[in-house]
């Protein structure tokens, strides 16, 4: 009989073999428009892109808070830059996003790989091309 995902919450994520604390869903928000850049950025600019791009309409005082948060978290580097402050990510989009598929194979689908393509099939039907490289990932594995 096949076993269904089962949900457990956590508040630890792994990322290159270190635990952190896991973002809540404002702290990845602010965090994808930071990895989306290729240069540190300062609060306004941080902001505007948030605001726009996730349809928020965050006060500085908003997007600060979760800054500073991100900071405590060891996801970003905050140094002065004149009067500025500019914050740069010391984690990888790629690395925590690893991290979250980990957690959710671990911890949701019991570490089964067949449950979490599955789920993740239900969710939204694979595309042709998706399944021919899951095949060839899995012919790798041989």
């Amino acid at each position: 009989m096949r076993q269904e995902c089962v949900v457990t919450l956590t508040t630890q994520v792994i990322v290159e073999e270190k635990v952190v604390k896991a973002l809540t869903e404002c702290e990845v928000v602010v965090m994808k428009c930071i990895w989306e850049t290729d240069h540190d950025m300062a609060l306004p600019e941080i902001m505007e892109m948030v605001n726009r791009r996730f349809q928020k309409s965050w006060k500085p005082q908003t997007v600060s808070t979760f800054l500073t948060r991100l900071v405590k978290k060891d996801f970003l580097n905050m140094y002065r830059q004149g009067r500025s402050f500019l914050y740069h990510p010391l984690v990888a989009e790629l690395d925590y996003g690893e991290g979250q598929i980990n957690k959710c194979a671990d911890l949701w689908c019991n570490n089964d790989a067949d449950l979490f393509i599955s789920a993740l099939n239900k969710q939204r039907k694979l595309k042709k091309d998706e399944v021919q490289r899951i095949r060839a990932l899995i012919d790798d594995l041989d």
